[in-house]
């Protein structure tokens, strides 16, 4: 089914959220949504992915001066310790007040495999661990051109794997955002694939599911997209490919099967060069019966859940509610 019939079969909610029944219209977005999308414009987003030359030279930046992987801005009532597993720095964050019996996050973040975690990823772990009262796990994973879909996929699986051996009974989510829900995705597949469990839930916000950005709707998207163009999107995921092709399930997890995955909650705005990717995303998973909540917020921009917007904090609500 094209994203143009799937769109225009699902209908919108005061809240986002995709139903079956025909709800009320999607409000338009807030105020200080719109002057955040204007905002956004400013800053140098859409500059640095304009090209795949632009990458290849934000790239080499990044080699010679690697930026920081630490917590910062978690926020008072969140303690941290920091190990080392498969190689990879791992953190693990939780309410000072003690966390035994608390139910386990393990969070992906963005940056399309060529960057860092960020701030922003870290004041929502630190969120997520204070308010939902969780264990957050957070692995630092290599960047590309460095590692590659080939590694990383499998490694950020096996994590899990042994995060849902030892929790136990406590429940395990897993949320990430952007690149970061693309691993998450495609780690879930993993270990589907080789009889493993699956985590309780995934929490996708603006998942990059098709490397490929070959959409024919995705040309006018990109031009209305704040932060992200295709040119540089496209050799971001070629660098994450490495030697595989972007289209196999370890870079585009959409290509992917879908079947007994857990169940997810999508997070997606139509000012998102990726937001078709999550309307066929849910399609898809629905298809062959996999529960699937999408929230799709009209003119919101890409990993909005993320943002100090009303639609932002909305979203990150639902979120809360949903990983405790």
């Amino acid at each position: 089914m094209s994203v143009a019939k799937i769109v225009s079969a699902l209908q919108f909610c005061p809240g986002g959220r995709v139903l079956g029944a025909p709800p009320p219209r999607d409000p338009a977005p807030s105020l200080q949504s719109r002057c955040f999308n204007a905002a956004l414009r400013l800053l140098p987003f859409k500059t640095q992915l304009a090209s795949a030359e632009a990458v290849q030279a934000h790239v080499r930046k990044l080699a010679l001066q690697p930026a920081s992987c630490e917590p910062k801005g978690l926020g008072r009532g969140v303690e941290v310790t920091l190990t080392k597993m498969g190689g990879w720095p791992v953190y693990y964050t939780a309410p000072s007040s003690g966390y035994e019996g608390r139910n386990y996050v393990m969070f992906l973040h963005g940056g399309g495999f060529i960057n860092e975690i960020v701030p922003a990823h870290w004041r929502f772990v630190g969120q997520m661990t204070r308010e939902a009262r969780v264990v957050c796990v957070v692995p630092i994973y290599p960047l590309a051109p460095g590692a590659t879909a080939k590694d990383i996929v499998p490694a950020t699986a096996e994590l899990l794997r042994m995060l849902l051996e030892d929790a136990g009974s406590a429940g395990v989510t897993v949320v990430g955002n952007s690149a970061g829900a693309g691993l998450a995705l495609a780690a879930c597949q993993w270990l589907r694939d080789r009889g493993h469990r699956q985590p309780d839930r995934m929490v996708l916000i603006s998942p990059a599911a098709d490397a490929s950005i070959s959409r024919p709707e995705q040309v006018a998207i990109a031009v209305r997209d704040p932060i992200q163009d295709i040119p540089g999107m496209t050799e971001a995921g070629r660098l994450y490919a490495g030697e595989l092709d972007v289209g196999h399930p370890f870079v585009s997890p959409l290509n992917g099967a879908f079947r007994s995955l857990a169940p997810m909650l999508i997070f997606a705005g139509t000012r998102d060069l990726l937001y078709p990717d999550s309307v066929d995303l849910a399609e898809r998973a629905r298809a062959v019966g996999v529960p699937v909540e999408l929230h799709l917020r009209r003119d919101q921009p890409h990993n909005y859940a993320l943002m100090p917007t009303p639609e932002g904090r909305e979203a990150r609500k639902i979120i809360l509610r949903a990983v405790a």
